[in-house]
């Protein structure tokens, strides 16, 4: 009896350390360079819209982001004590730290606790893990969600209780509507029951709790479709996405892809299901369809429809080290003379992969590595533009810098403008219709564009008749005087064409500045004139 109370407690305090362990470690890897001085343009969509009143946030799920509804009101309440960056990313570092643990809470559930280890210590080394647990953004969330769903999936088979499926359910629901592509996660556990073979009760139950998730998340699947316009900017799939994927799951560096993939197949060909008892949940039936169901269906799916995103199958990634850590637990059994202590090689391991691996995390924490940086943007305008200086945002979505970082655009004069973005239930506000802004334009004698890159280019024709109109009134009423150039954005100051009499022309003269570059004849890409 004393022996038995030993042996457990010395096994409870073994899984307590392999699941605390990578805990820790993705704490300090998410924490490390978690200000990294500036939000793109994601993050910046978080960060205003979670800042509005509730009713606003509920206003605006209406016409767009559904999909992150949920996640946003998550963030009001994160955000209200304190806005900043830090508190934007918080959450989603400590959703990444759960999903760690979860990991490595499986594999040592499934196969033993240095197995657990490694595979919640490789997961929170992988750069895909550590680049969006510094996202202002719900993913790292969803991952958490759809690991600890899994662990649940795994305690609720094995019981005869209603309560263990109704936390999976739960807990499920929660994670799609934090993400509604986390549907694809029931895919995944449905493989999963039928590789353990699980008997008929255990279907039921599941089935029961997977309608359940369904009739929630149904809403917000109907919701969603009609804004769908906001995934439009997808392509199709490719093998290049496939390649892509992989690379990230693994991480980029052959010296480690190769025998991070060796070590998977190693433990995919272990599995005998012939040997298996049916209701048997092995590590190989929970890891397996977790990393390649969700992955393999969007991709699928993307060829004809578009939906496929890398961070859209994060949650994925959490099969792929617990297939690698049992490839190395089953070698490491087959080598016990070259590998006398087991668990202490496998960390030793793991170190390696982070020391290979380091130069990627420490390039991912400076702000230009994202698609974008606000803050810079903004820099650029708090040196450019003057209080009372009328600025024309072109397209609307470049005013998301002013959203971002309203200090920097502070007193300016926002030409098109006609309602402020919370009040208007959009992102970026609801613009006056072309005939308006002419008017507004008319009365003017200067004006400061602040452009996207790509409205500069002369390729770019806008599908808006009010982007249409602002290029056309710039090219025919004023010339370009003044431009900066930075990455993510370009500031001109227009003057008035001297040719041009206006409807109502204004007497204050434009008060001559040094010259910050010159910008040639037809400025934004094109002669003077309407674009066709």
């Amino acid at each position: 009896m004393t022996h038995a109370w030993v042996r457990r407690s010395a096994a409870r305090r073994a899984e307590a350390v392999a699941v605390l362990l990578p805990v820790l470690v993705m704490l300090v890897i998410g924490l490390w360079g978690l200000d990294r001085g500036g939000m793109w343009r994601d993050e910046a969509v978080t960060f205003q819209v979670a800042r509005r009143s509730v009713p606003q946030i509920w206003h605006l799920l209406h016409s767009v982001d559904v999909v992150h509804g949920l996640y946003y009101l998550l963030m009001h309440a994160v955000l209200a004590p304190h806005p900043g960056e830090v508190a934007l990313r918080l959450p989603s570092v400590c959703g990444a730290a759960a999903a760690a643990g979860f990991v490595a809470a499986l594999g040592a559930r499934l196969r033993r606790p240095r197995v657990g280890l490694w595979a919640g210590l490789l997961y929170a080394v992988t750069p895909m893990t550590g680049h969006f647990a510094q996202e202002g953004r719900s993913y790292a969330l969803v991952a958490a969600g759809a690991a600890g769903a899994t662990l649940l999936l795994v305690r609720a088979a094995r019981s005869t209780r209603p309560g263990p499926w109704c936390a999976y359910g739960v807990t499920v629901a929660v994670t799609c509507l934090l993400h509604e592509m986390a549907l694809l996660l029931l895919l995944a556990h449905a493989g999963t029951l039928v590789l353990a073979r699980v008997p008929a009760r255990v279907w039921r139950a599941w089935i029961a709790a997977a309608v359940a998730v369904a009739l929630v998340l149904l809403p917000l699947v109907l919701v969603s479709r009609g804004q769908s316009a906001q995934v439009a900017w997808l392509s199709r799939t490719g093998l290049g996405s496939v390649k892509r994927l992989l690379g990230l799951f693994t991480g980029p560096a052959r010296l480690v892809t190769v025998p991070y993939l060796a070590l998977a197949v190693l433990a995919v060909l272990a599995v005998r299901p012939a040997r298996t008892r049916p209701g048997t949940f092995s590590l190989q039936a929970v890891a397996l369809p977790l990393v390649t169901v969700p992955p393999a269906v969007l991709l699928a799916v993307s060829r004809w429809w578009p939906l496929y995103d890398e961070r859209y199958v994060l949650y994925a990634l959490a099969g792929a080290p617990l297939l690698a850590a049992a490839g190395a637990d089953r070698l490491a059994a087959r080598l016990p003379r070259l590998l006398p202590h087991a668990a202490l090689s496998g960390v030793l391991a793991v170190t390696l992969v982070f020391a290979v691996q380091l130069p990627l995390l420490r390039r991912d924490r400076v702000p230009d590595r994202r698609p974008d940086n606000l803050a810079a943007v903004s820099a650029v305008a708090h040196r450019a533009l003057r209080p009372g200086d009328p600025v024309l945002f072109l397209p609307s979505i470049a005013r998301r810098s002013a959203l971002a970082y309203p200090k920097a655009f502070r007193g300016i004069r926002d030409i098109a403008l006609s309602v402020p973005a919370p009040a208007s239930g959009t992102l970026y506000g609801r613009e006056a219709d072309p005939g308006e802004l002419r008017r507004r334009l008319d009365r003017l004698d200067h004006v400061w564009l602040v452009a996207a890159p790509f409205a500069t280019a002369p390729a770019w024709y806008p599908a808006s008749a009010i982007e249409r109109a602002k290029i056309a009134v710039v090219d025919e009423q004023f010339v370009p005087r003044e431009e900066v150039v930075r990455r993510g954005v370009t500031l001109r100051l227009y003057v008035r064409r001297p040719t041009y009499t206006p409807v109502t022309p204004t007497a204050r003269p434009r008060p001559e500045r040094p010259s910050a570059g010159r910008a040639g004849p037809g400025a934004l890409g094109s002669p003077p004139g309407p674009r066709r």
